[in-house]
C-alpha cells in the first residue's frame, strides 16, 4: 500500500505526499473538509478562499462547486425530504445514521419454494449450474401442472439470476454442509512400464479421453470388506460413468472398466488413474493393451493429478451415497440399479462448467470458464462424434423424465439407509474374503466331510 503522510504547513495548510496514487476514504475526506471549512469561511479575500477551495478538491477530488458548497455548509443542521415523504435531519459533512430501506422483495417466499425443491431434486448444485438447467425444468412443471406459465412465480424464475439464486440458498447450503475422508492406497506395481502423466498434460481438446478414481464405502472404519465405487469422467464433455464394486479386488475393477466401453457413447481411447492397486495390475493393463488403450498414471502422492474425478468422486459419489458403509451383496445390487438411474440423470440434465484457460494475472490465478452445458449436448456439439451416436444419444433423451428419474433414485437412497440403520453400525464381512468366496468356501469343507 503506498505510503500517505498529512502535516500543515504556512499555518492549517494541508499537503499530500503520496507514493502511487491512493483513493482516500470517506472519513478522510470528511475530516480534510471540516478541518479546512472554518479558515475557508474567515478568509475576506477572494484569492485566498479559491486557494482554499484548490487545496480541498485536490485532495478529495470532488467536484468544484459541490466542495465549495461543502466548505460553506460543514456542521449545518438540513432537512432532507425522504422518498416516503418524512422529513430526515443531516448533519452536512458528518457521518450520519442510515435510514433502513423497506424496499419490496422481488423474490419471495413462493419462488424460494419452488428454486428450493429444485434444487434438492439436482443435488444442491450452484447457482450457476442450476440457472442453466431452469428453462427446461420450469417447461416439464408446466408440462405437468406444477407451475402456471402466465404466473408471476415463472416469470420471476425465467430472468432469476445465478448470483440471486446463490444468495436465497445461503442460509440452506451453510445448514446442509458436509464433510468427510478420503480412501486412496498407493502401489508400487507395474510403475516401471506404466507412463505419467499430470493434469495439465491431459487430452481435452477431443472425446475418448477417461479419468478414473475408487471410492470406498467403509463408514469411517476400514477394517473388513466394503463396497468401492469406480468413477469414470471423460475429460472433453464431463460425461461421468459410476460403477459399484463388491470390493477391491482386481476382477471386480476390470470389469466395470470393461462395461465402459460399451456404455460410453465415444470409444475409450487413453485412461488415467492414481497409483492404486486395483488398477496397476497385470489383467487390466492386458485388456488395455488387447484393446489398444493408451494407459497413463499420475505421480505418487499427488492427487490434484487426478483433479477431475476427484471433483466428481464428491459431487456425485458422495453426495448419492453419503459415508456410510456398503458391504452386502444386497446393498451392492441396489446401489447398482441406482447408478444406472444416476449415470442418466447426470449426463443428460445436470450442466457442468468447463475450465478454458487458467493463468496469473498480478499474482492472482484468472480462470475463465465456458457456459454451462450438460455432457450430452456438449457431444452432440462435437463434430468428431459419429452421427449414430449421437442419433442414440437424442432418442434416449427424448424419453427420460428428470423428475422420475429423480423419484426413482429418492426411492432407492431410502431403502439403503434403512439397511444401514438395521445393520446398527456393525462389520458383517470382517475378514478380507469376499461373501462369495467364503460361501464357495463353506460348500467345499461341507463337501469335504
Amino acid at each position: 500500500m503506498p505510503h500517505l503522510k498529512i502535516y500543515p504547513n504556512n499555518g492549517d495548510t494541508l499537503k499530500q505526499e503520496v507514493a502511487g496514487k491512493m483513493r482516500w476514504t470517506l472519513d478522510q475526506k470528511r475530516a480534510v473538509t471540516a478541518k479546512q471549512a472554518a479558515r475557508y469561511r474567515g478568509q475576506k479575500r477572494r484569492a485566498a478562499r479559491s486557494q482554499t477551495l484548490d487545496e480541498v478538491q485536490r485532495l478529495t477530488e470532488y467536484n468544484r462547486r459541490y466542495a465549495a458548497w461543502l466548505l460553506r455548509n460543514v456542521g449545518k443542521v438540513r432537512l432532507v425530504k425522504a422518498p416516503d415523504g418524512s422529513l430526515v435531519k443531516l448533519v452536512v459533512g458528518q457521518r450520519n445514521r442510515r435510514r433502513a430501506t423497506h424496499r419490496p422483495r422481488r423474490y419471495d417466499q413462493r419462488v424460494k419454494k419452488v428454486l428450493l425443491f429444485l434444487w434438492e431434486c439436482f443435488d444442491q448444485m450452484c447457482g450457476k449450474r442450476l440457472v442453466a438447467l431452469l428453462p427446461q425444468m420450469l417447461a416439464l412443471l408446466v408440462r405437468q401442472g406444477k407451475l402456471k406459465r402466465h404466473g408471476a412465480v415463472y416469470g420471476k424464475l425465467r430472468q432469476i439470476s445465478a448470483a440471486t439464486i446463490d444468495r436465497l440458498l445461503k442460509e440452506e447450503r451453510e445448514r446442509r454442509r458436509l464433510k468427510g475422508i478420503a480412501h486412496t492406497r498407493p502401489s508400487t506395481a507395474l510403475k516401471n512400464s506404466i507412463p505419467v502423466v499430470i493434469s495439465s498434460e491431459l487430452r481435452r481438446d477431443e472425446p475418448g479421453h477417461f479419468q478414473m478414481d475408487l471410492v470406498g464405502h467403509d463408514g469411517g472404519n476400514p477394517n473388513g470388506q466394503f463396497a468401492f465405487t469406480l468413477t469414470a469422467v471423460e475429460l472433453y464433455s464431463g460425461w461421468v460413468e459410476p460403477r459399484i464394486l463388491l470390493n477391491k479386488a482386481q476382477r471386480w475393477t476390470k470389469n466395470a472398466v470393461e462395461s465402459l466401453k460399451t456404455s460410453t457413447p465415444v470409444a475409450l481411447c487413453t485412461l488415467h488413474s492414481d497409483n492404486d492397486s486395483a488398477f496397476l495390475n497385470e489383467p487390466l493393463q492386458s485388456w488395455c493393451a488387447a484393446n489398444r488403450i493408451r494407459y497413463a498414471r499420475s505421480r505418487p502422492y499427488h492427487s490434484n493429478d487426478t483433479c477431475y474425478v476427484e471433483q466428481k468422486n464428491y459431487n456425485i459419489v458422495r453426495q448419492a451415497l453419503g459415508y456410510a458403509r456398503f458391504e452386502t451383496e444386497e446393498e451392492v445390487a441396489l446401489i447398482a440399479r441406482l447408478y444406472e438411474r444416476l449415470r442418466l440423470l447426470i449426463n443428460f440434465f445436470y450442466p457442468s462448467m468447463k475450465l478454458l484457460d487458467k493463468k496469473r494475472v498480478n499474482g492472482r490465478i484468472r480462470k475463465r470458464y465456458d457456459k454451462p452445458r450438460t455432457p450430452a449436448a456438449r457431444l452432440l456439439e462435437c463434430a468428431t462424434v459419429p452421427a449414430q451416436n449421437k442419433r442414440r444419444l437424442r432418442q434416449q433423451l427424448a424419453s427420460l423424465d428428470p423428475m422420475a428419474l429423480k423419484g426413482q433414485i429418492a426411492a432407492l437412497q431410502s431403502r439403503l439407509l434403512k439397511m444401514v440403520r438395521r445393520k446398527n453400525m456393525k462389520i458383517l464381512y470382517p475378514g478380507p474374503s469376499d461373501p462369495q468366496g467364503r460361501q464357495r468356501l463353506k460348500n467345499l469343507l461341507e463337501a469335504a466331510r
